[in-house]
C-alpha cells in the first residue's frame, strides 16, 4: 500500500508545485498584457479624437474666405524663412535708398512663463534681426513707412540714430519678426 501512495502524493505534490509556480508567471504576464491593451486603446481613443478635431479644423479653414486667409498667411507665416525676411528688407531698403550694411538674425526663447511658474510654448514664435545702415533721414523715413505698411507682422524694439554733418545718417535697429508655431 505504501507503495502505491507514496508515488501518488509525489505526483500530487509535483502537480500542486506546477501550477503554483505556473500561476504567478501567467497572471504577471496577462497583466502586463492587460496594461498594454488598456494603453494603447487610451492612444486609439487620442487618435480618433485628434482625427475629428483636425477634420472640423479643416472644414472651418475651408470655409473661410481663401483671399483672407492669404493675407493672414503673409502677415503671421506658418514659419520663419529668415533668408526670405532679410532680402525683402534690403530690396526695401534699396528702394527707398538706405544703404544696410549689416545684418545679424538672433532666435528669441519661444517658452513663456505661466501663472503657477511652469514654461509653455508658445504658438507664435519670433526671430530678431539686427540691422546697420546709412542713409538720408527721408530716405529713413520711407523706409520706416514701408516697413509699417508692408504685409509681414514686424515689431521696430530698438533704433539708435547716429548723427552726421553731412545730412547722412547710420541707423542701427533691431526689429522682431513673428510666425505661427
Amino acid at each position: 500500500m505504501r507503495s502505491r501512495v507514496l508515488p501518488v502524493l509525489a505526483l500530487l505534490l509535483s502537480v500542486l508545485i506546477f501550477f503554483s509556480y505556473t500561476k504567478s508567471v501567467y497572471e504577471e504576464s496577462v497583466a502586463k498584457h492587460k496594461e498594454a491593451i488598456a494603453a494603447d486603446l487610451r492612444a486609439l481613443a487620442a487618435a480618433e479624437d485628434y482625427a475629428a478635431r483636425s477634420g472640423e479644423l479643416v472644414a472651418a479653414q475651408n470655409a473661410m474666405d481663401q483671399d483672407a486667409l492669404g493675407r493672414l498667411l503673409k502677415m503671421l507665416p506658418d514659419s520663419v524663412n529668415n533668408v526670405r525676411s532679410i532680402l525683402d528688407l534690403d530690396g526695401l531698403a534699396a528702394r527707398t535708398g538706405v544703404a544696410i550694411s549689416s545684418i545679424d538674425v538672433s532666435r528669441e526663447s519661444a517658452a513663456q512663463a505661466t501663472e503657477d511658474g511652469a514654461s509653455a510654448q508658445s504658438p507664435v514664435g519670433s526671430v530678431e534681426l539686427s540691422l546697420s545702415g546709412k542713409g538720408t533721414y527721408a530716405a529713413f523715413q520711407k523706409f520706416l513707412q514701408g516697413i509699417e505698411t508692408s504685409q509681414r507682422l514686424l515689431d521696430i524694439t530698438d533704433l539708435t540714430i547716429i548723427g552726421s554733418d553731412t545730412g547722412v545718417y547710420t541707423y542701427q535697429m533691431t526689429a522682431r519678426l513673428y510666425w505661427l508655431r
